[in-house]
């Protein structure tokens, strides 16, 4: 990235402002990777009745589930490089769009083996969230990128609260006008798909690449952006060196990974084990999504906060302790057998996860911006290896109960793994530099936006 493109960066978040790019790419990036998640689970508050219609096992689900997030890891890993190639505009609108058709398949699946085919294809939308970080981390200036960041995802990834809420209510009122549940679920399942093919053309409309226009215009003038003279391979590679990207593909597979995991499992877990209806279970699992609204985003703020006075190391700190507390928080919710107590300790859990998946990608604009691209991919893509890592302990075990409190007991040991993550103190000062420059041009505009008022007052 261009030094002259840093300064063109949002140095603040207007939230009512669409007239600057920078908040039409944080407001459209929000927006599509929270239609994106809803038809990514779409299916899962309704799997009670998909199962009973398909005649499903209990290993048939577990590999439905797995399918979900599977193919998500590969597609995180292409589409970084991809966003660094073509710019997130022509990504997002390509994914959205072609995204949707999938989402139309698992609504015509007449049997288990086309409707896991349609399932792992649908894993594909998840990559939206790598769009969605990248988008954001070239709109925003270093002393507000974690918050935009961590907003953004949040916001999106209430989408998978919304939908465990939303879709019985849907198939309720499909239900309600005469139609058989076997036909109503389908129904309900193009509604998603039908958001996405409109969000993909508002997307295409709406958003510009970078502050100062679409990647191919700006090369054309011969500014560097993105990593035009790289290809997806190089940009991989060269992020796939950095020890930190792993260790925070590993803190990711511990957050995001395991709340994805939970989307897939919680309805049924409440149903099964509490003996909750269906719409009962789609609002208790929906609790768990929906404080991604602003939990996720108060990770970011909390990580730009601390910042301002501990710096990188700061930020690595904030991570380590949201993990911490989401793996003590995952075992005290694994071992509550009343629901009241259940849903409360899911309800810290939960916050206590959100908050980690915004730490961490509030981490993540720092790591290398050369190779920002492969940087978010993997990052992101350790997210789905979490959660198929996490189904496959599930379907090795005999019960919900003591899956999850293995998996608090893995959290905790990934939380410790964060205290490794170190910084040159070249790149600290660099990254000071740049930080210190966001502060005084968000100054600069503010005292300019002071004068010009002064000045209408006195004319």
């Amino acid at each position: 990235m261009s030094s002259n493109l840093n300064a063109n960066k949002a140095t603040k978040i207007s939230l009512f402002n669409f007239t600057s790019a920078a908040m039409r790419a944080f407001h459209m990036s929000w927006l599509a990777f929270f239609v994106c998640f809803f038809a990514w689970f779409a299916c899962a508050p309704l799997m009670p009745v998909i199962a009973g219609e398909f005649h499903l096992t209990k290993d048939q689900i577990a590999n439905i589930n797995i399918a979900a997030v599977a193919i998500t890891i590969i597609v995180r890993l292409i589409v970084g490089p991809l966003c660094d190639k073509y710019g997130p505009r022509k990504t997002y609108t390509a994914l959205l769009i072609l995204g949707a058709i999938p989402v139309f398949g698992v609504a015509s699946a007449n049997s288990y083996e086309s409707f896991l085919f349609f399932r792992l294809l649908i894993g594909a939308i998840g990559a939206s969230f790598v769009i969605t970080q990248y988008h954001t981390s070239i709109m925003f200036a270093p002393n507000v990128v974690g918050t935009a960041n961590a907003t953004t995802a949040g916001w999106g990834n209430a989408g998978g609260g919304a939908t465990q809420a939303l879709m019985p209510l849907l198939l309720g009122a499909i239900v309600m006008f005469g139609v058989e549940k076997t036909l109503g679920w389908r129904i309900a399942l193009l509604v998603p798909g039908i958001m996405m093919i409109i969000v993909g053309c508002m997307y295409w409309k709406f958003t510009q690449d970078a502050p100062q226009g679409n990647f191919k215009e700006l090369r054309a003038q011969g500014v560097s952006v993105g990593s035009d003279k790289k290809g997806g391979m190089a940009i991989l590679m060269t992020a796939a060196r950095n020890y930190r990207v792993w260790i925070l593909f590993g803190a990711y597979a511990a957050c995001f990974g395991i709340e994805i995991f939970i989307h897939n499992i919680i309805a049924m877990y409440y149903v099964d084990h509490f003996n909750f209806g269906l719409k009962e279970a789609g609002m208790a699992a929906g609790i768990f999504g929906l404080l991604a609204l602003f939990a996720r985003a108060l990770g970011g703020i909390v990580s730009d906060k601390v910042a301002t006075k501990k710096g990188l190391d700061g930020r690595t700190k904030v991570l380590f302790l949201m993990i911490l507390m989401e793996g003590f928080f995952l075992i005290v919710f694994s071992q509550m057998n009343a629901p009241m107590y259940a849903i409360l300790a899911m309800t810290v859990f939960a916050l206590c996860t959100h908050m980690a998946c915004g730490a961490t990608y509030a981490l993540v604009p720092f790591i290398d911006r050369d190779a920002l691209g492969g940087v978010a991919g993997i990052i992101g893509a350790g997210g789905n290896v979490g959660a198929v890592a996490a189904g496959f302990l599930l379907k090795g075990m005999l019960d919900i109960q003591t899956t999850l409190m293995i998996l608090g007991g893995l959290v905790v040991i990934a939380a410790s793994f964060v205290l490794m993550i170190r910084f040159s103190v070249e790149h600290k000062e660099k990254e000071q530099k740049l930080y210190e420059e966001a502060i005084q041009e968000r100054h600069r505009l503010e005292q300019g936006a002071a004068a010009s008022v002064q000045h209408n007052n006195i004319a």
